[in-house]
């Protein structure tokens, strides 16, 4: 009953009209009413507080796709990869099978300090066994994590080591990054992906173009694709580095919510810093409102394609028991007026969520003549008024359409069975030492190490053995792209660094690819950002003429 009437108290405190403060009262008092009938006469016991949570959850689904019910535990889990840290013992593992197998330790954290080694097999954590019990990762993380100062006992098997060594880990907290990769693409070209908007973005961020400038560093590249978002407060701070003073970053504004703006203050350190920002149909929220941002103000080239569309502003509203309601509360506008948030119908969360497959099926993934723009949703820069659209989401100054000619469903089976990633952990861990011993750098690594055709036999057999029969022709589609994941994922297990598997997986990357032709054509840069995309108006024609 406690959430009801803090529900209650939160409505009754609202500024509203005065005839929902009328009507109010008897509405919250049927809600009462029903819920007091069904606890006191209903046929079987009930449990109070589920009902209660599914009253909620009811209400919030008939609004919009983003207002959202959390109980306790899955708000701490919603939370936490955005607060920067946790407290655990500092390993990066992956599961081979049904062993808990460390790929990297965090360097100066808990494990390391004590002597747990990549490659090291978890197979006790205090007395509970976790390896060959198939136990989910979350089982096994709930085991490994804890408040910091706490102890938690492990034994190991380590390759080449007949007893199982035993270690006492003190946890402490560990950082969550947000920067997955930060390296130079050639002399003058940095690299940056970043992963989600977290509490301390804007402060690797910074950290990273400076490591990055102090390289040689005039030009970036920052990959912003599959990046889900977070607060907004990191994509405004993010925003405020390459913006003049007084230039509008976001607004927000509904119904109940008047308008909110958030302006550079001027103080950007990179304000001048040539910029091309990737983004893809997994871009959403806070993502979108800097590569937003970005466009608007003519700073940046967008490349790739046509973001989620997660433009709707949820208010943290938190209960007594932990428990959390995530209510939509305003819209984000960019600097030129335009809503990021695609279209829904409010209570058809499966129609929303499918969107995106029907982008995939109207060939918007794979063929620019297959997107059509709304005339009436046609927007323009603050600078230097090119054209850009609305509807949904940012569209992308130059499209990347997806290359779909090396995916086969022999590929697709053995990457649903998990079996590259389990052909990766397995040959490092019979070959790490002379890995390590033949190339001292990954850049060696990367120009030297070759995936050979007896590995992508024993790759091949793996599969059968796991029901993903071999097709010659289905094989050679493929081929190259599995090579080039298994070298990515060697790279990382062994070099101990997320930038590995991109520096490997980045030689394919077309979006990338793209980014680096632009950043390269001067000319054509400025174009871009002076008159924007000439063949997006031959689409915007073709669909006025229907």
């Amino acid at each position: 009953m406690k959430k009801i009437f803090f529900v209650v108290g939160l409505c009754l405190s609202l500024s509203v009209g005065m005839s929902a403060q009328r009507a109010m009262p008897q509405a919250m008092q049927k809600l009462l009413n029903a819920e007091y009938a069904i606890t006191s006469l209903y046929v079987d016991s009930v449990n109070e507080d589920r009902l209660i949570e599914d009253a909620i959850k009811g209400m919030l689904e008939s609004l919009d796709p983003h207002s959202s019910y959390t109980d306790a535990k899955e708000t701490k889990e919603l939370e936490e990869p955005l607060q920067g840290e946790f407290s655990g013992v500092g390993i990066q593992f992956n599961m081979n099978k049904d062993t808990l197998y460390v790929i990297q330790t965090v360097p100066g954290g808990p494990s390391e300090r004590v002597g747990v080694l990549a490659g090291d097999r978890i197979i006790y954590v205090n007395d509970t066994v976790i390896a060959g019990v198939k136990m989910k990762n979350s089982d096994i993380q709930k085991r490994l994590r804890g408040k910091k100062g706490t102890q938690v006992t492990i034994k190991v098997q380590r390759p080449g080591v007949k007893d199982l060594i035993t270690f006492r880990i003190t946890r402490d907290n560990i950082p969550l990054h947000s920067i997955d990769a930060q390296y130079m693409l050639d002399d003058h070209t940095g690299y940056l992906r970043i992963s989600r908007f977290g509490a301390k973005t804007h402060e690797e961020m910074m950290e990273a173009i400076q490591k990055l400038t102090n390289q040689g560093m005039t030009q970036l590249v920052m990959d912003l694709s599959d990046n889900g978002g977070g607060y907004l407060n990191a994509a405004i701070d993010m925003c405020n580095e390459f913006l003049d003073r007084g230039q509008l970053m976001v607004y927000t504004q509904g119904d109940n919510s008047p308008r909110n703006e958030a302006n550079a203050n001027g103080w950007g350190e990179y304000k001048d810093l040539h910029l091309i920002v990737i983004v893809n149909q997994y871009s959403a929220s806070a993502a979108e409102i800097f590569a937003g941002a970005m466009q608007d103000w003519d700073r940046a080239v967008i490349v790739g394609r046509r973001t989620f569309g997660k433009g709707l502003v949820q208010r943290p509203i938190k209960f007594e028991d932990g428990s959390m309601m995530r209510l939509t509360v305003a819209r984000y506008y960019t600097p030129s007026g335009r809503c990021i948030q695609k279209p829904y119908n409010r209570g058809d969360k499966k129609a929303y969520e499918k969107e995106l497959l029907d982008r995939a099926n109207e060939g918007e993934y794979y063929n620019l003549d297959s997107i059509q723009f709304n005339d009436t949703l046609r927007y323009t820069t603050r600078l230097n008024g090119r054209t850009i659209y609305g509807g949904g989401g940012v569209m992308p100054d130059v499209y990347v359409p997806i290359d779909t000619s090396e995916y086969s469903t022999y590929y697709r089976d053995l990457t649903a069975k998990g079996i590259i990633n389990q052909f990766a952990i397995k040959y490092v861990d019979k070959n790490r030492k002379s890995i390590t011993k033949q190339f001292k750098t990954l850049k060696q690594f990367d120009n030297g190490f070759t995936v050979t055709d007896e590995m992508m036999r024993d790759f091949i057999a793996m599969g059968e053995q796991d029901s993903v029969k071999y097709d010659e022709e289905k094989y050679r589609t493929s081929e190259q792209l599995l090579k080039d994941i298994i070298k990515g994922l060697i790279a990382r297990d062994v070099y101990g660094d997320q930038s590995a598997y991109s520096v490997i997986i980045n030689h394919r990357n077309r979006d990338l690819k793209a980014a680096i032709e632009v950043l390269n054509d001067r000319e054509r840069y400025n174009r871009l950002l002076r008159e924007g995309n000439p063949e997006y108006e031959r689409l915007v024609k073709r669909h006025d003429s229907k």
